[in-house]
């Protein structure tokens, strides 16, 4: 993982992992302490940072991931490019681009927030809430991917009608469709009209 001021303070001299700790936010997305991240994610769920990234290909469609099914949230469902939270302190911008690394082994070109998008979504199968303040980045996936397989089990370029028909018949993570649809206006300007997003 690269260094930054944030992520120096996440990783042990011994190289143990520390506790990972999330940003709390209020409604208007200020932050007002932290929490530890599986206990923010305990019902009811603490208003956290998170951010999500949709990258697409020259050709418009957008780049999926599956996520490894040794995840303890949401294991082996379809969701956006990357997604995740931001350290405490660090920029979601960063963040963003810092864990498409982590996940894909790619770097973003073209990367450009979004907007926000704050929801609560439970996830019936673990019992986990996402109470998010969510941070939307778009751009540009225009190298191999080197997906991490401890992250991602698998991936794929869509087209929206290939979205819409996968979407139909798989499993996709509870925050899928609102982040995509919140990111739409951005993702129409990035790919143009006859993308079809």
């Amino acid at each position: 993982m690269p260094t930054t001021p944030a992520t120096a303070t996440h990783s042990s001299s011994d190289g143990t992992a520390d506790a990972i700790m999330l940003e709390l936010v209020d409604e208007n997305g200020t932050t007002i302490g932290t929490a530890e991240k599986l206990a923010a994610h305990q019902a009811p769920g603490q208003l956290h940072r998170a951010f999500s990234v949709f990258l697409f290909d020259e050709q418009g469609r957008l780049l999926l991931q599956r996520r490894a099914l040794g995840k303890y949230h949401s294991p082996g469902v379809w969701s956006n490019t990357c997604c995740g939270h931001p350290y405490p302190g660090e920029a979601p911008f960063a963040a963003a681009a810092r864990r498409t690394y982590e996940e894909l082994g790619i770097s973003p070109s073209l990367l450009a927030a979004a907007g926000t998008v704050r929801y609560n979504h439970p996830d019936p199968a673990s019992g986990l809430v996402e109470q998010e303040f969510n941070h939307l980045f778009v751009g540009m996936a225009q190298e191999a991917l080197k997906p991490d397989p401890e992250e991602v089990e698998e991936t794929a370029f869509v087209t929206a009608a290939e979205l819409a028909e996968r979407h139909a018949r798989a499993p996709f993570s509870a925050w899928f469709m609102t982040v995509l649809d919140a990111a739409r206006p951005a993702v129409r300007e990035l790919t143009g009209p006859s993308a079809g997003w």
